[in-house]
């Protein structure tokens, strides 16, 4: 299941296209396609963690990584399917992505605790993350960490 973002890309409104975003040079990528399951967000963080080493924003994109998996195995087709995670780090910002099966969009729940999502645009300010559907019916969350 490769990620590709299609032209007729749509992103939950209030968000920034990535496409309308200034492009960095690509210094490294990481791709991987893991089961559909609760047990494999560890797995997400400790691969992220290991890919990323060092880099300035390691531990926000771990914790983007994880949340936006959890979210992929507990609110997608997904569950008990597949997804994948991007990670592309270039010069001056590291951008992560969850590719999954999609599925019907449910707002946030307004319980006065932050969820996944709320985590993410807390960590990366609200134009920097975004959900958009491919040609599919899949659906691609994504992150952009500066530093």
């Amino acid at each position: 299941m490769p990620i590709t973002t299609t032209e007729s890309a749509i992103t939950t409104a209030g968000h920034v296209r990535e496409a309308e975003q200034p492009a960095a040079e690509l210094v490294t990528e990481y791709q991987r396609t893991y089961p559909g399951r609760a047990d494999q967000v560890r797995q997400v963080r400790r691969d992220v963690a290991e890919h990323l080493g060092d880099c300035p924003v390691t531990d926000d994109a771990v914790l983007v990584a994880s949340e936006i998996a959890s979210n992929s195995i507990l609110h997608s087709r997904s569950r008990g399917e597949r997804f994948t995670i991007r990670v592309q780090v270039h010069r001056n910002y590291v951008r992560v992505a969850c590719e999954d099966a999609g599925g019907v969009w449910r707002s946030r729940r307004q319980d006065g605790r932050p969820h996944g999502l709320s985590i993410v645009e807390a960590l990366t300010g609200p134009a920097a993350w975004g959900v958009e559907t491919t040609g599919g019916g899949g659906r691609i969350v994504w992150a952009r960490l500066e530093w």
